[in-house]
């Protein structure tokens, strides 16, 4: 089947079938502003925070309040802030400046910039070892940081171009998605090296990546409009469900085993993990643009990114975006 009729496969067929028990709602908007894009965003649980990036700055979000509590500035190009709790630190990705800078979670004030490959962009924070792994685009690799020391002690080569990636502690294992290879790329945290390379087909370039590491599997949010679940001890692909265009985040809750892909369309799609099988239960809708999204496992809220943007000209994909329109969606099971 041509993959351009998946999507309507699913909004025909799929979607009709899942109406009536849809679990997730729209509860309210984050107004944050501004004229400036945006990428990843996540969630720290315990200190109740949501780190968006946002343009040349990381807007950090109290989730107890549902506003905006502060921002991390001179980051240019960031893409992700990923926190270390214990440390009260943080590491920012400056994809503009190939550096990594280290942030003081208390007063959001950087304290040391370091070098890493070309374009850092996605980053995890790997508590199994205490490192920051940053993920660089146009280097091919992964910067290994001490989150103690806050010195950069390995460099990973790749060999593929990394998109957003996972940590399984108790496994000592890294998991990263290699876009332009069609493949995760597992690494070892203990050698700091690629042990295995697996192909994701039928799945292709795929960007988002969720993990439930007490069933070992993977969650990939595949360009060719495919949600894809693998073990993650073996590389097998298990099973796949429709997903919509311009995909790029996934996420996962341990308590409901739900897994959702968000799409740059307009549509997450929510599906449920049962042994080897994935159901689809919700095409939900969101808003066009809103291609990345954080959970948190704590409230099961799911957070989307996005803005309001003017028509396109002709022969653009989309229009530019109107200042002052930047804001976080959330949404939720709770009525």
């Amino acid at each position: 089947m041509p993959k351009n009729l998946l999507p309507l496969l699913f909004s025909l067929v799929l979607a009709p079938l899942l109406h009536a028990a849809e679990p997730y709602h729209f509860l309210k908007e984050i107004p944050v502003g501004g004229d400036t894009g945006w990428d990843c965003l996540n969630v720290d649980s315990s200190a109740q925070r949501l780190y968006v990036s946002h343009g040349t700055k990381v807007v950090v979000v109290d989730l107890a309040k549902d506003a905006v509590a502060g921002e991390v500035t001179n980051t240019p190009g960031v893409h992700a802030l990923v926190p270390a709790p214990e440390f009260g630190r943080g590491m920012a990705t400056c994809g503009k400046e190939d550096r990594a800078a280290m942030v003081d979670l208390k007063t959001l004030q950087i304290v040391s910039k370091l070098p890493t490959g070309g374009n850092p962009d996605v980053a995890i924070y790997e508590p199994g070892q205490k490192e920051f792994y940053s993920f660089n685009g146009r280097g091919q690799s992964a910067t290994v940081i001490d989150a103690q020391s806050a010195q950069v002690v390995a460099t990973i080569p790749l060999g593929g171009k990394p998109e957003f990636a996972q940590a399984a502690a108790a496994a000592g294992l890294v998991f990263v998605n290699l876009e332009d290879k069609n493949e995760v790329a597992v690494i070892d945290v203990k050698t700091r090296a690629v042990i295995h390379r697996w192909p994701i087909a039928p799945g292709e370039a795929a960007s988002g990546l969720a993990l439930d590491a007490a069933h070992h599997r993977l969650f990939l949010g595949c360009d060719n409009h495919l949600l894809a679940m693998l073990d993650a001890t073996s590389g097998k692909v298990l099973a796949t469900v429709p997903l919509g265009e311009g995909v790029d985040g996934c996420a996962f809750d341990p308590a409901t085993q739900l897994v959702f892909g968000s799409c740059g369309d307009g549509a997450t799609t929510i599906a449920r993990e049962d042994g080897d099988t994935l159901t689809p239960v919700q095409l939900l809708k969101t808003e066009k643009g809103a291609r990345t999204m954080a959970i948190d496992p704590a409230t099961h809220k799911i957070y989307l990114p996005s803005a309001k943007f003017e028509a396109p000209a002709p022969g653009q994909r989309r229009g530019k975006m109107i200042p002052g329109t930047f804001k976080i969606m959330v949404f939720g099971t709770d009525k």
